[in-house]
């Protein structure tokens, strides 16, 4: 007889059979063409805000590309798919629900997670279809237990004050193209011990969940933009198991410890192709440390704001490379926490050979980053050459992270 674990393995992979295929490779061989890529995405976007006028919807003039690429269109909420073309960086191919129907969560009730009611958030993610879910009304959620999303879902908060809060919150386990748009998400709790419906066809055992805000286990080309995420039980999002082609952009994080863990272990060999984004993200007040902490893969951070930590901002082990551009830091008033940067564990000698890298970034109040690694490939420093948007810049490209307030007829 299968364990839980196995027969849940075994009924992810017949019921992928089933979706649309996303054909683009969740990894990409030279990382630095991803960098460059989302260079020209901001250099566009603010070239695109110099020209200024006439340009119709096609830019809001921030220099923020992800934003400019969808919210001047008074008429979104009819447009609500094109989202799923606005992505950069590594999880630029997340698909969502593109494609599939709109479905109206009118039920915030959480009542049965093994026979989720119509209407509810947990009845639409558990669907094999793809699914477009967006929310009738303002609403709170408080979850029973984890909420499992399956592939291609997308969660668009917009036009609603969507909470996720006080209970287990949301994971993204062996599932590809999830968009997660416009959430309110803290509090997040453990759960567990308990059945879970995964699909219309399955539930299974689950054991004590970690109580992130969004966990992605094993998961590929996942998109987490303009969502408010603070105090949770773990992390704010956490990524591990292999998972890989992720970006998380436009998030406004607070008033947590340990906030981003991207890599599970340093023995865990997986994790060596994890490729993350994390782009325009506000990293704002009662922050103490992971900013993200890597492991293994490779970590493009460009054009963050980040305001406050008590530890430290960026961290990690097991050689991972870090590409920090653009970014403004501002250090603690703590003369032992100005540093950016730590290597966790490590001797020296050891990570004096990891490869990270600070290009353009403006360090405010003692702040110091520590670079290391023996040289740049050609590919690293053409993509380091082409720059981020100046971080002088950040406040402005920052200034809208979270959560937005967007009413139906009128620009987000």
């Amino acid at each position: 007889m299968p364990s839980p674990t196995q027969q849940l393995l075994c009924l992810f992979f017949v019921s992928a059979l089933a979706l649309p295929i996303s054909f683009s490779s969740p990894v990409v061989p030279d990382p630095e063409l991803v960098v460059q890529e989302v260079h020209r995405s901001i250099i566009n976007a603010t070239t695109q805000r110099g020209r200024g006028r006439g340009l119709g919807y096609l830019s809001c003039g921030t220099g923020n590309p992800i934003d400019d690429c969808w919210r001047c269109d008074p008429h979104w909420e009819r447009n609500r798919q094109r989202l799923a073309d606005c992505a950069i960086g590594f999880g630029k191919n997340a698909l969502g629900g593109k494609g599939g129907d709109v479905y109206v969560v009118t039920d915030s009730g959480d009542d049965d997670p093994v026979n989720p009611r119509p209407g509810t958030l947990r009845y639409a993610v558990i669907r094999d279809e793809p699914l477009w879910v967006v929310f009738a009304r303002d609403m709170v959620i408080r979850l029973r237990e984890e909420l499992l999303v399956g592939s291609f879902k997308t969660l668009d908060g917009r036009g609603a004050s969507v909470h996720i809060a006080d209970g287990p919150c949301i994971t993204v386990q062996y599932a590809t193209n999830v968009i997660i748009h416009g959430l309110h998400i803290h509090d997040c709790r453990p759960g567990g011990n308990a059945y879970v419906r995964d699909s219309p066809r399955h539930y299974g055992w689950r054991t004590v969940s970690d109580g992130d805000g969004v966990s992605i286990f094993g998961g590929s080309h996942v998109w987490v933009d303009h969502c408010s995420l603070s105090s949770c039980h773990d992390g704010l999002v956490d990524a591990i198991h292999g998972s890989t082609a992720i970006t998380i952009s436009n998030n406004y994080l607070t008033h947590h410890d340990k906030v981003m863990l991207l890599g599970h272990s340093d023995a865990l060999v997986s994790d060596k192709n994890m490729q993350v984004t994390i782009a325009f993200n506000h990293f704002g007040e009662g922050l103490i440390q992971r900013m993200p902490r890597c492991r293994h893969g490779y970590f493009h951070v460009v054009n963050n704001d980040y305001t406050h930590w008590e530890m430290y901002a960026i961290g990690g082990s097991a050689a991972p490379t870090i590409n920090s551009q653009g970014n403004r830091f501002l250090a603690p008033n703590d003369r032992s926490a100005k540093e950016v940067t730590k290597r966790e564990d490590t001797a020296e000698r050891q990570w004096k050979k990891w490869n990270w890298r600070s290009e353009g970034d403006l360090m405010l109040n003692g702040a110091f980053f520590t670079p290391s690694g023996v040289g740049a490939s050609s590919s690293y420093a053409r993509a380091s050459s082409l720059g981020a948007r100046p971080s002088s810049r950040v406040g402005t490209i920052t200034v809208s992270a979270g959560a937005l307030s967007c009413k139906k007829g009128s620009r987000c």
